[in-house]
């Protein structure tokens, strides 16, 4: 998915890990306007835990906010750091999720096609 306003393309890629449960690893990519790119290893999905949410914070700034992880990602060089929840910002906007489908598959939803969703209390 693409981020106009910060010039910045994220892809989470979701690999099965097991052939007969739910257990996927999440490698977020990062490409920006100068060319810069990254590939981080996200906090994995070991049972239904695999989506992501993504928020545009204050400076530019965006958010990938997982059930229990989270990343900052600074567009202007696309490096992505793990991050507490209590040390991001509250004054955020959603801009969409990456997350299953009825069917199951990986996809992204919008903002527009679909409000953020919070995550189950475990």
């Amino acid at each position: 998915m693409e981020i106009p306003s910060a010039q910045v393309r994220l892809t989470i890629v979701r690999t099965a890990t097991d052939p007969f449960l739910s257990r996927h690893v999440l490698t977020l990519k990062v490409e920006g306007e100068g060319r810069c790119t990254s590939s981080t290893e996200l906090f994995p999905n070991t049972g239904y835990a695999s989506r992501r949410n993504l928020f545009l914070a204050s400076k530019g700034m965006i958010y990938v906010v997982g059930q229990f992880d989270a990343r900052i990602i600074n567009p202007k060089d696309c490096q992505a750091a793990l991050s507490e929840f209590q040390h991001l910002d509250r004054e955020v906007v959603f801009i969409g999720s990456f997350d299953e489908d009825k069917e199951r598959r990986w996809t992204y939803y919008s903002a527009a096609d679909r409000p953020e969703l919070p995550f189950e209390k475990r």
